[in-house]
């Protein structure tokens, strides 16, 4: 892991939709609901090896029955990374993709559970993430799709 700090994280966007509200609440009492989340990361790099992570998150909650949306939460929380030097480009995407969102999911999570909590639905808590394990299932997406095109 390479030495950083973050200097600033904040909210940068930030859209909850409950497109099915009163109705949801009348007409479907024994209907079960599932649930897709969908985490993405992206890097912007700046001069002075200053980075901006963003933490995309997408959970959308929907009916089995008519696949009718009851919620839908979309975020970006972003993080301001310095970074020390550093030469090794792995320790580096590393550092970016797993240490800095591992520190900033927190955040996210607090945010998406009072959210939702607020809307008058349940309190969703998401499950921790593992960035790790997420960074190296990506990896061998990608090495395998490299593979599949030659």
């Amino acid at each position: 892991m390479a030495k950083f700090n973050i200097i600033s994280q904040f909210l940068k966007d930030f859209s909850f939709e409950s497109p099915n509200v009163p109705e949801l609440f009348f007409k479907h009492e024994n209907a079960q609901a599932k649930l897709e989340i969908n985490i993405d990361i992206q890097i912007k790099g700046a001069e002075n090896n200053l980075f901006m992570v963003d933490l995309n998150t997408k959970v959308h909650s929907k009916l089995n029955e008519g696949d009718k949306s009851i919620f839908l939460i979309e975020s970006t929380y972003s993080g301001l990374v310095q970074m020390d030097e550093e030469k090794d480009e792995e320790v580096k995407k590393r550092t970016l993709l797993i240490d800095v969102p591992t520190m900033l999911f927190p955040s996210v999570r607090a945010l998406i559970t009072r959210m939702t909590a607020e809307s008058g639905f349940p309190a969703f808590v998401m499950q921790p993430v593992d960035f790790a394990k997420m960074y190296e299932e990506r990896q061998k997406q990608a090495q395998n799709a490299a593979a599949n095109k030659q």
